[in-house]
């Protein structure tokens, strides 16, 4: 375990929990953030961003014990000073199950105050009805899963970007291709990766082994995402980057880390896979 995970020593994560279900702030895990951008010699991050995530499992009951239901989405910040571990926003938003409630701006409160101390920076929180759900969203831009490419490196690979010796381009790509692993657990972390960059054509074939060759890596969604922005900035230099990663959910959550060089407006678009 690297020193970047000491910490989760004391998480729940992949220890045996007990399933709390009523209100429980304490269950709530602050993760510091691993400042991967300070390590490669930055004095502050080169990305702007949020880490969105969806709950779908959300429950609480009325005054006269009558269950409710809703989706949430939670934005934070990627300047937190802390991530949130996901088993433990797991127990969480669990404990809501047989708490009774006024209704569901009580449950907004309770969920922007205990999230926002858990992450050390305002959490923005959004409630939806289940009923509430547009269509399935998709990932804009060109797919590179069809290129007949030969892969050999399943461990973070960045000496595979490239670019072409030509004029700038803008561009948004993206691979339904990109998993990595638990750092704890060694469960597979499965994800969509959308790249808008506009610089010099990165060689796609490299771009796309690039990718793939997380598939043995083990980190966090945020930290993975991070390191690919990283690897892109550096390694082919565009003008201008955003890598926004679609994860799949596990135990009623999913995670979707966005950097940007530039303020950018986050979407919610739902994957099918999703």
């Amino acid at each position: 375990m690297s020193h970047h995970h000491e910490h989760l020593k004391h998480s729940p994560l992949g220890q045996t929990s007990d399933y709390v279900a009523h209100y429980d702030p304490s269950l709530l895990c602050p993760i510091p953030r691993a400042s991967s951008w300070r390590e490669r010699g930055y004095s502050q991050a080169p990305f702007q961003g949020v880490d969105l995530w969806n709950a779908y499992e959300l429950s609480w009951l009325s005054p006269r014990g009558l269950p409710r239901v809703a989706m949430a989405e939670f934005s934070v910040p990627c300047d937190s000073p802390n991530i949130i571990e996901s088993k433990s926003f797991k127990l969480y938003l669990n404990s809501f199950n047989q708490t009774a409630l006024e209704g569901p701006e009580e449950l907004r409160e309770r969920l922007v105050r205990d999230l926002t101390a858990c992450a050390g920076a305002p959490v923005g929180v959004v409630l939806r009805s289940v009923d509430d759900v547009d269509a399935f969203g998709l990932l804009t831009g060109e797919c590179l899963d069809d290129r007949d490419i030969a892969i050999n490196h399943y461990q973070p690979a960045p000496e595979l970007l490239r670019t072409r010796d030509e004029k700038p381009v803008e561009e948004q790509l993206f691979s339904h291709l990109l998993k990595s692993n638990c750092p704890v657990t060694g469960q597979p972390d499965w994800a969509s990766v959308q790249i808008e960059y506009r610089g010099a054509p990165i060689d796609r074939d490299g771009l796309l082994a690039y990718l793939v060759s997380y598939r043995e890596h083990g980190d966090f969604h945020e930290q993975c995402v991070e390191r690919i922005f990283l690897d892109i900035l550096e390694h082919c230099q565009p003008q201008r980057l955003r890598v926004y990663a679609r994860y799949l959910r596990r135990g009623g959550l999913d995670i979707n880390p966005l950097r940007s060089t530039e303020a950018v407006e986050v979407t919610n678009p739902r994957l099918s896979r999703q």
